[in-house]
């Protein structure tokens, strides 16, 4: 037996948090009757769940990394003005989602799926994915900001910190710094830079856990393998 909103989540309705608002609105019936508490159990196969009225399907489940370029936003909604991360997958995938977010201007690895508990695991800042970004910063970072990045400082009300801090090289006009972060917090990395009055010339993602961007080319997508996809869920 499996939790309703595993099910939903499972075939790629919406995450489980998602599916658990679905069901308290009362769009989710189980063999022709509506379910609104949450805990109701079903047997995949057996059981018919059905979500506004439409049987759901057990779907493939995708896991993809895509190499997200610049002035790409990560969602597949319209938007007539800005590119889309979706423009860049099969349209019959149209059902994928993005494991968190990359702002406009960043660049780098992104998870996508349909997959609703790998969404939440490696998103939810519980869990604790680790992330590494390489910015190119205007003007030499020095060390003393560094340790203000792993000590962590306030932005906004909100504490930010970075697990690591490296610098990889730096002169008078530019630096290059490797942070890594593990909260998941909404641009945090640019913000870290922002709050030491540090302007971000480039910002990419170049790990998420143990998966490396390596040379996913701009644009361009792959499948995770079922190691990395293992790796990823370790201790989860």
């Amino acid at each position: 037996m499996v939790r309703l909103q595993k099910i939903l989540a499972q075939a790629g309705i919406a995450s489980r948090r998602a599916s658990e608002r679905l069901i308290a609105a009362g769009r989710v019936a189980v063999n022709g009757t509506v379910v609104r508490q949450m805990g109701v159990q079903v047997e995949p196969g057996r059981d018919k769940v059905a979500v506004d009225g439409r049987e759901v399907g057990r779907k493939a489940r995708r896991y993809i990394a895509l190499h997200k370029p610049r002035g790409y936003i990560c969602s597949r909604a319209a938007d007539e003005e800005r590119n889309r991360i979706g423009d860049l997958l099969p349209k019959e995938w149209s059902d994928l989602y993005s494991v968190g977010r990359l702002d406009y201007q960043s660049e780098g690895l992104i998870f996508l799926t349909n997959d609703g508990d790998f969404c939440l695991k490696l998103s939810h800042p519980r869990y604790r994915i680790s992330k590494t970004y390489v910015a190119t910063i205007a003007g030499r970072v020095k060390g003393e900001t560094l340790t203000k990045f792993t000590q962590g400082l306030m932005s906004g009300g909100e504490k930010l910190q970075a697990a690591r801090a490296r610098l990889i090289s730096a002169n008078n006009t530019s630096s290059t710094v490797e942070l890594e972060l593990m909260e998941g917090k909404n641009r945090e990395a640019r913000r870290l830079f922002e709050a030491e009055n540090l302007a971000v010339r480039r910002l990419q993602r170049v790990r998420i856990g143990p998966v490396k961007l390596g040379e996913l080319p701009a644009g361009k997508w792959r499948a995770l393998t079922e190691p990395e996809i293992k790796s990823l869920l370790k201790d989860l």
